[in-house]
Order: structure tokens, then sequence, then C-alpha cells
């Protein structure tokens, strides 16, 4: 699991693909403190599916090249009823993922549940318990849209499973 060096901080991306709305969102970890570098919601509109794709890519790409994080932490796809749909999840999460390996970042992954579970405590949260838990744990004054505290939940998901990793090796020793 790469990071930061010790002592330094470390930038996670957390991305939760959509096929018209995709949330980013980067936190920086230093020691103790978390504090959000950047959020928002790359809206790949309506118009014919390869050009949304092309603006996931392009849109992921940038936020990369602008912020740096060393690490990303994207969300699985979340297999529903509708097969057309998840196929159209899984090729714009394919989209946002080329676009962090383009850049040389690891990639982590997490299934919607683990990253409700890490921060609600409870798998079947629902949205609004996702963006209130956000905004409490980042200190935020006002919740995020819903795309993007989900990003942000993921880099949470992220940084909380990478540290309870870094514990158990320091108790392997």
């Amino acid at each position: 699991m790469t990071g930061s060096a010790p002592g330094l901080p470390l930038r996670i991306l957390g991305i939760d693909p959509g096929s018209r709305f995709t949330g980013v969102g980067v936190i920086e970890v230093s020691g103790d403190r978390v504090r959000v570098v950047h959020h928002a919601v790359i809206k790949a509109g309506a118009g014919e599916f390869p050009e949304r794709l092309g603006v996931i890519f392009n849109g992921v790409r940038e936020i990369v090249a602008a912020h740096r994080p060393q690490v990303a932490a994207v969300e699985t796809v979340f297999v529903s009823r509708n097969a057309a749909s998840a196929i159209k999840l899984g090729q714009a999460r394919g989209a946002a993922v080329c676009a962090v390996i383009d850049a040389g970042v690891e990639v982590a992954e997490y299934a919607p549940r683990a990253v409700k579970q890490a921060l609600v405590g409870k798998g079947g949260a629902d949205k609004v318990q996702v963006q209130h838990m956000v905004r409490v744990l980042l200190g935020l004054k006002e919740a995020p849209a819903e795309d993007a505290a989900d990003a942000l939940a993921v880099a949470l998901c992220h940084h909380h499973t990478r540290g309870t990793l870094q514990r158990m090796a320091a108790l392997g020793k």
C-alpha cells in the first residue's frame, strides 16, 4: 500500500463513478489531521455515451494534475437488476480508473457497502447519512453535493482502511 513518506502529507483522491455524474474528492492526511483539498462533480451530461466517457476521463485527469494525489480510491460497481445500467457504470468507472492509472497514481477499490460501513457503521446506510458523516468527519459547514460526498466518503474509507492495515502490520512485527 503506497503512501507518502513518514511525516509527509498524503493526498487521497476518492472517486464515485457515474455515467452522468462522477463525484470526486481529494483529502489530505497529515498525522491525525484530515482536511478537504477539493471536491466536485464531473457532469458528463446526457450526450452520446462515448463523449460522456471522454468527459469523465478528462475531468479526472484534470483533478489528478491539479491536486497531485498519491493514491486514488474508487468505488466498485454496484450490480443492480438493470444489466445495461451496470455495464454503463462499469465503463464510466473504467474511464476514471484509466485517467488515474495514466497519471501513474495507485488505485485502491472499495465496495459501496464497505465505504458505508467505514463511515456510518452500517453497510446499508443511505446517502443522507453518508453526507452527514462526511460533513461531520471533515468539519465542513455544509454537506457537499451527493456525488462529491460519496467520493469524499471513498477517500475517507481508504484513509481508515490504510490506518488499520498499518496498525495490524506493526503488531505483526
